[in-house]
C-alpha cells in the first residue's frame, strides 16, 4: 500500500510540476487498476499511461494522457498579470520596473503555499482593478531563479514587492489582504 501511495504522489507532484490538471483524465485513463484505485491496495508500484484495459507500463509514449487536460494557470488571468519563468525574464521585468518606472508588483509565490493559494484570487481582482499595475508573478520553486531570488531576500511567500516611480516603493510579506488592498489604493489610485 505504501508503495502505492508513493507512486501516486510521484505522478500528483509531476503532473502539478507541469501545470496540468489530472481530474476528467481519470474516467478515460488510469495510472493504476481500478482494483488498487477502488481498494487502496497495490501488488506494484509501476506507471501506466495506457487506457485502463492494459496493464502492462507503456514508458514509450512521448505524451502522457493528461496533457490534452485543463492547465492550472489559466489564460483568464487578466492580461497585466505576467509569469515569470526564467532569470532572464526576471531580470528584464524588475529592469522595466526600475529604469522605465512603471508601475509593478512583484508577487512571489509557490504552487505548495496554501495561503498564496488564498491570496491568488485577491491578486486577480485588485489586477482588473488596477489595469494600469503589471503584476508579475514568480514561482519560488521555478529552476535557475535562486540567484535573484537570493539577491532580493526572498525568505517566505508570499511576498509582494510593490514599485512606484521606479523604486521599490513597499513590500508585504504574507497573505495580508487588508494591507495589501491598502498599499495599492496608496501606490496606484
Amino acid at each position: 500500500m505504501g508503495t502505492n501511495i508513493i507512486a501516486q504522489w510521484r505522478l500528483l507532484r509531476r503532473a502539478l510540476d507541469h501545470g496540468r490538471w489530472l481530474g476528467p483524465c481519470y474516467r478515460n485513463y488510469s495510472i493504476f487498476s481500478r482494483s488498487e484505485i477502488l481498494l487502496g491496495s497495490s501488488s506494484s508500484s509501476s506507471f501506466s499511461a495506457a487506457p485502463s484495459h492494459r496493464s502492462a507500463p507503456d514508458f514509450q509514449s512521448p505524451t502522457l494522457p493528461f496533457q490534452h487536460c485543463r492547465p492550472l494557470c489559466s489564460a483568464s488571468d487578466p492580461s497585466n498579470i505576467i509569469m515569470i519563468k526564467s532569470e532572464d525574464q526576471f531580470k528584464k521585468s524588475l529592469g522595466k520596473a526600475q529604469d522605465e518606472a512603471f508601475p509593478a508588483i512583484f508577487y512571489f509565490t509557490a504552487a505548495w503555499c496554501g495561503p498564496c493559494r488564498l491570496l491568488s484570487p485577491v491578486i486577480k481582482e485588485l489586477s482588473k482593478n488596477h489595469p494600469q499595475v503589471t503584476t508579475y508573478k514568480i514561482d519560488i520553486d521555478q529552476e535557475g531563479l535562486e540567484r535573484a531570488l537570493n539577491d532580493l531576500n526572498i525568505t517566505s511567500v508570499p511576498t509582494l514587492h510593490f514599485f512606484q516611480s521606479g523604486k521599490k516603493a513597499g513590500e508585504i510579506i504574507g497573505a495580508d489582504v487588508a494591507g495589501i488592498k491598502n498599499i495599492m489604493e496608496k501606490l496606484y489610485k
